[in-house]
């Protein structure tokens, strides 16, 4: 693909709550748009979503990064659960560029985006090219390692559960509701909601601290049309192997480019053969009716003339 010079513009959209999602939009003009989902507690500046949009941009392919509701810029309140919600706001975003008469060709998330993007996938059906990086499948699982073994306890006991950092502050509150959101969400049944025809990739570090690579092969026995690369000795940041990304996710959203570029192509081909065989036949019930006026007209007259003889006779 052409390498065309990108220019950052930072934009809102609104989500379905009338809060302002913050955005930066790396636009080379290409039609095709690439949007990337952040993970728990981060933002569109994390480098993983930085370097890879500048990645998109060096292959001409424009690229979206935004801030979900409470997080980074964006209006709205952090919710520890909210997945659901987050495919939501992900489809804001995806409809913000169909009315701008772009498309959005695929959507990537990191952690906790990855099962955002996922759970888009199962719900929308408008994407079909999903990159899942680092997502978790068991959201039962990873809990108490943030949260304390006693959570279930303290929240049942208060309602909720203040999360302080190392100074003592209170960093974020768990409530009751955004917890149980969390535990109800089923991944595996999520997954298996996904068309056979959207394009997944799976890429886990082997050395993910935060969510096991076993997550990511679950996701591979479940999904249909799917494909699972594992870098080596990677964390779940991918601190040290950011360059490793763009050789795996890259390919595989140019292929998704290209299959929808093949079949527009073959659909407006299609389409005018088709336009074209009913103008044929148009004209040929056109002549063929013409001709039966004429043969109609010639025998109406071959009567009248017998009846007129007759008479005469």
């Amino acid at each position: 693909m052409t390498q065309n010079p990108a220019v950052q513009k930072k934009i809102t959209v609104l989500n379905q709550h009338n809060e302002k999602l913050v955005c930066v939009l790396h636009d080379t003009g290409s039609m095709e748009i690439v949007v990337l989902c952040h993970g728990f507690r981060s933002s569109k500046d994390f480098n993983t979503m930085v370097n890879l949009a500048v990645a998109l941009e060096k292959e001409g392919i424009s690229a979206f990064r935004f801030d979900f509701p409470g997080n980074g810029e964006s209006e709205g309140s952090f919710q520890y659960g909210n997945y659901r919600r987050g495919a939501d706001d992900l489809h804001s975003v995806v409809e913000y560029f169909n009315g701008a008469n772009r498309k959005v060709t695929a959507v990537l998330g990191h952690s906790k985006g990855g099962d955002v993007v996922l759970l888009y996938s199962s719900k929308y059906h408008d994407v079909h090219t999903i990159i899942n990086l680092s997502g978790r499948y068991d959201l039962e699982k990873g809990i108490a390692e943030r949260l304390g073994e006693d959570f279930l306890e303290i929240i049942k006991k208060d309602g909720y559960l203040d999360v302080k950092n190392r100074a003592g502050d209170v960093d974020y509150r768990v409530t009751e509701e955004s917890l149980m959101d969390r535990l109800n969400t089923n991944m595996h049944d999520a997954c298996l909601q996904i068309d056979k025809g959207c394009r997944v990739l799976t890429v886990h570090g082997s050395a993910d601290e935060v969510i096991p690579v076993e997550d990511a092969v679950e996701f591979d026995k479940i999904i249909p049309n799917h494909k699972l690369h594992i870098i080596e000795a990677a964390n779940h940041s991918y601190t040290s192997h950011q360059a490793e990304l763009p050789p795996v996710i890259l390919p595989f959203i140019k292929e998704g480019c290209y299959s929808l570029t093949y079949a527009n192509e073959t659909t407006g081909r299609i389409l005018a053969e088709t336009v074209s065989v009913i103008q044929n036949l148009f004209g040929i019930i056109l002549v063929l009716t013409t001709w039966g006026f004429f043969i109609l007209d010639v025998e109406l007259q071959q009567i009248q003339y017998e009846i007129t003889h007759n008479k005469m006779n």
